[in-house]
C-alpha cells in the first residue's frame, strides 16, 4: 500500500514528520481518515482536537489546537497554532492546567480555551 508523507507543525517548531498509512484527525466538519492518493483538501482543525497517525502496526498521536489539515498530492500536513506529542505530555501540568481553566469559570473565553488544549492533552496521552 502507498505511505502518505506526514508532518505536523506548530508555530513554532516541526513536532513530527514521516510516512505513514493513514491519518485521522477532527476538524470543524467532524472526523476525517485520510488515505494515500485522497482528493486535495484544506480543513480548519477542531479546537482541542487530536491527530492519529497510523503507521505499520504502530500509531503517533498529537494533541492539536487550532490551525489547519492540508491535503495535497505531496501529502498530509498538519498546520496547528498548538501541537504536542503523546509522548512528550506532561499528565501532571496538563491536569494542573485543567483543573486552573476550570476554577476561572466558563465565562472567561481564555480559560476555556485553556481547557480545551488540557483536554486534548490528556486525551492524546490516553488518560480521561
Amino acid at each position: 500500500m502507498p505511505e502518505l508523507h506526514v508532518e505536523v507543525v506548530a508555530v513554532d517548531r516541526e513536532v513530527w514528520s514521516g510516512e505513514a498509512d493513514m491519518v485521522i484527525a477532527r476538524t470543524t466538519e467532524g472526523e476525517l481518515g485520510v488515505l494515500p492518493r485522497h482528493t486535495p483538501l484544506l480543513g480548519q482543525l477542531a479546537e482541542g482536537g487530536m491527530v492519529r497517525i497510523k503507521q505499520a502496526g504502530s500509531e503517533v498521536v498529537a494533541a492539536v489546537h487550532g490551525g489547519f489539515l492540508s491535503i495535497t498530492d505531496a501529502g498530509v500536513s498538519v498546520l496547528a497554532e498548538v501541537a504536542e506529542l503523546a509522548t512528550d505530555i506532561d499528565t501532571g501540568r496538563a491536569r494542573a492546567a485543567l483543573e486552573r481553566a476550570q476554577q476561572t469559570g466558563a465565562d472567561d473565553e481564555e480559560a476555556r480555551a485553556g481547557a480545551l488544549r488540557a483536554q486534548a492533552r490528556l486525551r492524546a496521552a490516553g488518560q480521561s
